[in-house]
C-alpha cells in the first residue's frame, strides 16, 4: 500500500510525456507550439503532462471538452511558463470551460455615497486568485485557428495566473534573478502611462486599449502580444518586449 501511494504521488510529481498520437495531433492543431525549436518542444510536451496530471477540467453549460481540446489548452497554457517550470503552477487546481462567452455578476460599492450596483460581465476568460481558471471553448478555438491576431485567451489568463504567484495582481510577477524588479516596474509603469494617456486623449494604439485598464491588463495583454505579434509589441514600446523576451523565452511568431 505505501508503495503504491508513492509511485502515485511521484507520477504526480513528474508524469510521462504526452503519448506519441495526442502529441502528434496537439502539435498540429496548435501553430505556436509547432513553430518553437525542437528542445523547447521536447521541454514543451513533459510540461503540458504535468499540467495535465495536476489541473481539473470541467465542462459548464453543455461543454463536453475532448482530450485534444484539453490538450491544446494544456500546451498553450504552459507556453507562459516554460522558463519558469513546474511550480509556476502552483496554488490552483480547476479549468472551468463554457461553449462561448459567460456572464459574471460584479457587484461595486461606492465609498462616497454607500450605493452598492450590480451589471453583468460579457467574458470570453478569467483567472481568480488562488481559484480557477475560466475559458470560452469557442475563443480557445479561434486563437489556435488565428494564432498571429494579437490575442490569446489562455496566454492572457495563464499571465494573470504568472502575476498571482506573489499576491493580488500588480504587473510585476515573480521574476528570475537575471531581470531587475526595479527595471521592471520603471518600464512597465512607464509604458502603461503612455497607453492610459493615448486611449483618455482617443488616440489610436497599437496596443489594446483594454490593457488601459490597470497595470495586470497591461501585463496581460502585452504577454498575448509577445507570443502571437511580437513585431508589433516591438514597435509599441521595445523594452517591454525586450523585458517579456527575457520572461518568457523567444517567441515562437513570425515577426
Amino acid at each position: 500500500m505505501p508503495d503504491s501511494w508513492w509511485r502515485r504521488f511521484r507520477a504526480y510529481l513528474t508524469p510521462p510525456p504526452l503519448g506519441d498520437a495526442i502529441w502528434r495531433d496537439a502539435l498540429a492543431a496548435c501553430p505556436l507550439a509547432r513553430r518553437l525549436d525542437r528542445g523547447r518542444q521536447d521541454e514543451l510536451r513533459q510540461l503540458a503532462a504535468v499540467f495535465l496530471a495536476r489541473k481539473r477540467f470541467h465542462g459548464l453549460a453543455g461543454a463536453e471538452p475532448s482530450e485534444l481540446q484539453c490538450t491544446l489548452i494544456a500546451l498553450q497554457a504552459c507556453l507562459p511558463v516554460l522558463r519558469q517550470g513546474p511550480r509556476a503552477l502552483r496554488g490552483w487546481q480547476d479549468i472551468l470551460l463554457y461553449p462561448g462567452e459567460f456572464k459574471v455578476r460584479r457587484s461595486h460599492h461606492d465609498d462616497r455615497s454607500g450605493v452598492v450596483t450590480e451589471s453583468d460581465d460579457v467574458l470570453i476568460g478569467e483567472a481568480w486568485e488562488r481559484g480557477p481558471l475560466v475559458l470560452s471553448l469557442a475563443d480557445v478555438q479561434l486563437d489556435l485557428e488565428q494564432p498571429w491576431d494579437g490575442y490569446n485567451v489562455v496566454v492572457h489568463e495563464m499571465a494573470h495566473k504568472l502575476d498571482m504567484l506573489d499576491g493580488p495582481p500588480d504587473g510585476v510577477p515573480l521574476l528570475p534573478p537575471h531581470i531587475a524588479r526595479r527595471q521592471w516596474i520603471v518600464a512597465f509603469q512607464r509604458a502603461f502611462d503612455h497607453l492610459s494617456n493615448d486611449v483618455a486623449r482617443g488616440r489610436d494604439t497599437l496596443i489594446d486599449p483594454y490593457a488601459a485598464e490597470g497595470a495586470d491588463e497591461f501585463f496581460a495583454v502585452v504577454s498575448e502580444l509577445h507570443w502571437s505579434q511580437p513585431g508589433v509589441l516591438r514597435r509599441a514600446d521595445a523594452p517591454v518586449a525586450e523585458l517579456l523576451a527575457a520572461f518568457y523565452g523567444a517567441s515562437p511568431a513570425p515577426g
